[in-house]
């Protein structure tokens, strides 16, 4: 007999096709059709996939129709189990892949892939001589924050490279080694030749090669950091005044020149002015209503889920979900262009929801508007 265990389906696989067939019949017999997520696990324990619905039932069944070719047909013929669990709404069940997904990294899972495609982030790698690079997201754990998002990647990349000659910061390999003029070595050795052009002609501080100290690099990493916080406009003030100059000596071509990479840079600056506007927008509490009266209160600030409550319905409960409404809504928070790593998957999935569904916004109710209306969720 095949051993099952309530709210999963999971068998011994005798052989594929018996296998495939057990698990279809176990889901058409105990899965209901109401929002869900779902893990399709190996005959050795892996977790291969991680799926959604609001109609889970439906959605695992799909599965099984697929031709043999189609990647349903595949993920599939890759598990020996299936385990799901029901969430209140649609809503949840996003919220509870992504999460499942990140803890769990199932191999098969293609995560976040469409909004990957049209936004890209800069971001500020760890170690020594920082550099800046232009990435679709955060696919690993070689920055603490990321800027962004931003749209048109080859934009950003020519503004990113503006900022780097702006403020002599490397764009050379990752694991090029740095040698600054401040570390001394345990070895002499010969005499260093620069080998860089962009040092050559004075676009980048030289960190390979002894030109700078670690201070000097780093204050300009962090001259860096400042401009895309939206703090600290020297980068562009320094290239408008060199356009000038330029002008001024009749340099037409090279003040054209300077023209364009001002141009690049404050077309970056306007996009995350545009972009921090944005998620401000997203910080509200969200009522989503639920299967079977299941209805939640999502605590939404600058586009990240901070806390879930079930539905107040009593005095007490809206005065103790206003309270922590309180706590999450006025504690300090820096409110610039950087977002965490952990974080950027969870803002462009409420950002895609709420451009996939606007009319979602209008059931939103800000902070301080809900504390005036002691919070009327019904």
């Amino acid at each position: 007999m095949p051993r099952v265990k309530r709210g999963s389906s999971e068998f011994n696989p005798p052989s594929s096709d018996e296998q495939v067939a057990a698990m279809r019949a176990d889901v058409r017999a105990r899965c209901e059709d109401r929002p869900g997520v779902y893990r399709m696990t190996s005959a050795n324990g892996e977790i291969v996939y991680v799926g959604k619905s609001k109609r889970v039932r439906t959605r695992l069944l799909s599965y099984f129709r697929c031709d043999p070719e189609e990647k349903g047909a595949r993920i599939v013929r890759n598990a020996a189990s299936i385990d799901w669990e029901y969430t209140p709404s649609e809503f949840a069940a996003l919220l509870a892949e992504l999460r499942l997904i990140k803890k769990l990294r199932p191999r098969l899972n293609v995560q976040m892939k469409a909004d990957a495609r049209h936004f890209a982030f800069i971001k500020i790698t760890r170690g020594p001589a920082n550099k800046l690079l232009v990435v679709r997201g955060a696919s690993d754990e070689s920055a603490d924050v990321y800027y962004g998002p931003y749209h048109g990647a080859q934009r950003v990349n020519e503004a990113v490279r503006e900022l780097n000659d702006a403020l002599g910061l490397r764009d050379c390999a990752s694991d090029r080694r740095m040698h600054f003029a401040d570390q001394p070595e345990l070895f002499e050795i010969a005499p260093r030749t620069p080998g860089c052009l962009r040092y050559e002609i004075r676009k980048c501080l030289g960190p390979c090669v002894g030109a700078c100290t670690v201070n000097e690099y780093g204050t300009r990493v962090r001259m860096a950091r400042a401009f895309l916080e939206g703090v600290d406009d020297s980068p562009l003030a320094a290239l408008r005044d060199e356009m000038l100059a330029s002008s001024e000596r009749m340099e037409f071509e090279r003040a054209a020149s300077l023209r364009d990479k001002l141009g690049r840079l404050e077309g970056l600056r306007e996009q995350f002015i545009r972009f921090r506007f944005a998620i401000e927008t997203l910080s509200f509490l969200y009522p989503v209503p639920g299967h079977g009266g299941d209805d939640r209160v999502y605590l939404v600030r600058r586009g990240r889920v901070r806390a879930e409550r079930p539905a107040p319905k009593t005095p007490a409960e809206r005065a103790e979900l206003l309270a922590l409404a309180d706590d999450v809504f006025n504690g300090v928070e820096f409110e610039g262009a950087s977002v965490p790593t952990h974080e950027i998957d969870e803002l462009l999935l409420l950002s895609s929801w709420f451009r996939r569904f606007p009319a979602e916004l209008e059931r939103t109710e800000r902070h301080t508007i809900a504390k005036k209306r002691r919070l009327r969720i019904a």
